[in-house]
């Protein structure tokens, strides 16, 4: 057995799923959200199982979901794509990390990640044989700073993995922020790998701005999207990779070897939704946008000193000013088996030198659900305070 995934331990999120099953608890831990997703884009699905082709389509995807993504990205970032060299269809968002993990690195090569970081990073990053370089962001505003990618940056750093907008913290990272990423990765002459997964879930008037258009990138950069984070159907994992034709031409080789290919009625679906109204888009975040404050005023209300959140389905509390003697990962065992709410703890992102202060909440959910968790909230913060 390969001993990096055979001694891999048991996930919090699973840990925290489990005790959530056990204990009938509102599960506010994994992100997704409650209801099925938008109804016209499965329909569109459902009719392209019963009356179209089920065999193999295109390796890099139906010409017609590549074609609704390079336009889509045209309407919402400015982005000029060729459909036919510079856009790939995925199973998921993770399948293309890791294809473009084997692609692009070779064993020994440096990767610079941020953490906390999304759980699948590191051991893609170690499996293809890539040497993580950790970027350590802290709360409350969790910035990427100069001294910090100084310390990260080698000249052995090939790739650079990262994720904009942001989980778990729910930061939108700042223009400044990414120009000075971009002038660490060119100084390097690595490749900038951008998870771009939530990019629609933003909020407060936030526009995420993609790898792709950052000056000196366009060569160097990958670009990461999903259906499923776009239309709240976690369960589709359509993914889609942007990439200049010499980058996707590497890339789709580790593809072809990977899953080939991406169910195509979901494919035709899914190139159906991306040419919908921009007001549905617009609306589906100002939607969550109403979940996201609804869940932020009644933890406020609750005691939690909550962070800010501009994407993401996620919104984070930060237990340090409450002085309570507990760790992240001991709070969120007792909220689940004593309070019956599912949360994830912070730390368990981070791969070394761990926040121990911060718990993740998602407000993906109805209003109901949100409520019942609310007022299951109400005296947890007194009760740890005084150590029951």
């Amino acid at each position: 057995m390969n001993s990096l995934f055979a001694d891999l331990p048991t996930t919090v999120f699973e840990t925290m799923s489990r005790l959530a099953r056990e204990h009938q608890a509102v599960n506010l831990g994994q992100g997704f959200p409650d209801d099925p997703g938008p109804l016209d884009v499965r329909e569109k699905a459902a009719e392209a199982v019963l009356h179209g082709w089920n065999q193999y389509p295109p390796m890099m995807g139906v010409p017609e979901l590549r074609r609704a993504v390079a336009d889509h990205y045209r309407l919402w970032q400015g982005l000029d794509l060729d459909p036919d060299a510079e856009v790939m269809v995925t199973s998921g968002a993770t399948e293309a990390i890791a294809g473009a993990l084997l692609a692009l690195i070779e064993p020994g090569d440096e990767v610079v990640l941020l953490q906390p970081l999304y759980d699948a990073y590191l051991p893609l990053v170690q499996r293809a044989g890539g040497v993580p370089r950790l970027v350590r962001l802290v709360p409350p505003h969790w910035q990427i700073t100069e001294a910090a990618l100084d310390a990260a940056f080698t000249p052995r750093t090939r790739l650079v993995l990262f994720n904009n907008p942001h989980n778990p913290t729910g930061r939108v990272f700042s223009r400044p922020e990414l120009d000075l990423l971009a002038t660490y990765t060119q100084r390097a002459g690595a490749v900038l790998v951008s998870d771009e997964v939530w990019e629609h879930v933003v909020f407060d008037g936030h526009e995420p701005v993609s790898v792709l258009a950052l000056p000196g990138l366009r060569e160097r950069a990958v670009k990461i999207g999903s259906a499923g984070k776009i239309f709240g159907m976690t369960g589709w994992k359509v993914g889609f990779v942007c990439a200049a034709p010499q980058l996707m031409k590497v890339l789709s080789k580790a593809h072809q070897f990977l899953t080939f290919t991406t169910p195509p009625a979901l494919q035709h679906a899914v190139a159906y939704g991306l040419g919908k109204p921009q007001d549905w888009f617009l609306g589906t975040r100002a939607s969550l946008q109403r979940s996201r404050d609804r869940l932020a005023r009644g933890l406020s209300e609750a005691g939690f000193p909550v962070l800010p959140s501009s994407g993401t389905y996620f919104l984070n509390v930060d237990l340090a000013p409450l002085k309570l003697e507990v760790s992240d990962e001991e709070f969120c065992h007792r909220l689940v088996t004593a309070h019956g709410v599912a949360a994830i703890p912070v730390s368990a992102f981070y791969a070394q030198d761990a926040v121990r202060s911060v718990v993740r909440f998602c407000f993906a959910k109805t209003d109901a659900t949100l409520d019942q968790a609310l007022g299951r909230l109400q005296h947890a913060v007194p009760e740890a305070a005084s150590g029951r």
